[in-house]
């Protein structure tokens, strides 16, 4: 769509079902929020996993999100050749600001349909922390809930444990 002129590389969209979607613009608490988990998940995982900031995961030729944090098998090329697969995710974090529903409604199933074994909702606006794990189904089995003060512990990487307050900031 860019090389054909109907999209800029400036434009912030992403594929969801088969459809150009338009991104949520960007505010300073979301981006404060994606750059704190980048930089405590590069601390605990980066030698062994590569942490991949909102940058596209190809689920299927209609959908190709763009999450804002994600953790990845580890690869020589970094991804270069194609974006990463279902296969190759281990862990999708979406930061919602304003798209909490949509994250919640829409991209969360695509997520659990193609088997990304971990999801995180970061929910700025109700200051807490959603985790889905075990896609069965085309749904996650199971979820929860953290408040401030929780240690978030990822059930797909052992070494990912942290303060819910870190992330939240």
């Amino acid at each position: 769509m860019i090389e054909a002129g109907i999209l800029s590389a400036a434009d912030r969209v992403e594929l969801i079902d088969g459809e150009v979607v338009e991104m949520s613009p960007i505010g300073s608490r979301h981006a404060a929020c994606v750059d704190r988990l980048n930089q405590i998940l590069n601390r605990l995982v980066s030698d062994r996993f590569i942490v991949r900031v909102q940058n596209p995961i190809c689920l299927d030729d209609y959908s190709e999100p763009q999450p804002d944090l994600c953790l990845l098998q580890p690869r020589a090329d970094f991804y270069a050749q194609t974006h990463p697969t279902p296969a190759d995710v281990l862990l999708v974090v979406e930061v919602a600001d304003s798209s909490a529903g949509f994250d919640r409604e829409v991209k969360l199933p695509l997520y659990a349909q193609d088997a990304v074994p971990e999801v995180w909702i970061i929910n700025l606006p109700a200051d807490i922390v959603e985790i889905y794990s075990q896609p069965a189904g085309g749904k996650y089995q199971k979820s929860q809930e953290l408040q401030r003060g929780e240690v978030i512990k990822s059930e797909t990487i052992s070494q990912i444990s942290l303060d819910a307050n870190a992330v939240l900031g």
